[in-house]
């Protein structure tokens, strides 16, 4: 995959768990899907919250491994 998440590593650094994340970003469901890395988007306003919340950049969460990735991957 073209961008790699690493969200869990961040969350894991600031000793912090999803569902803390997620209370504390205001959001009702876990963040699985973006964690897992098979996400087709995130909004930015969340990314933001997310980044605000673990008081890091976005290049903290999201690495892009300079690939282009398919359009459409099965």
């Amino acid at each position: 995959m073209a961008i790699t998440v690493h969200l869990d590593e961040v969350l894991k650094a600031r000793g912090m768990t999803s569902k803390e994340l997620c209370a504390t970003v205001g959001i009702t469901s876990l963040l699985s899907i973006p964690r897992s890395g098979k996400a087709k988007g995130v909004r930015f306003a969340t990314l933001n919250r997310i980044c605000c919340a673990l008081e890091c950049n976005v290049g903290n969460i999201l690495q892009c491994d300079g690939e282009l990735e398919a359009e459409h991957e099965e």
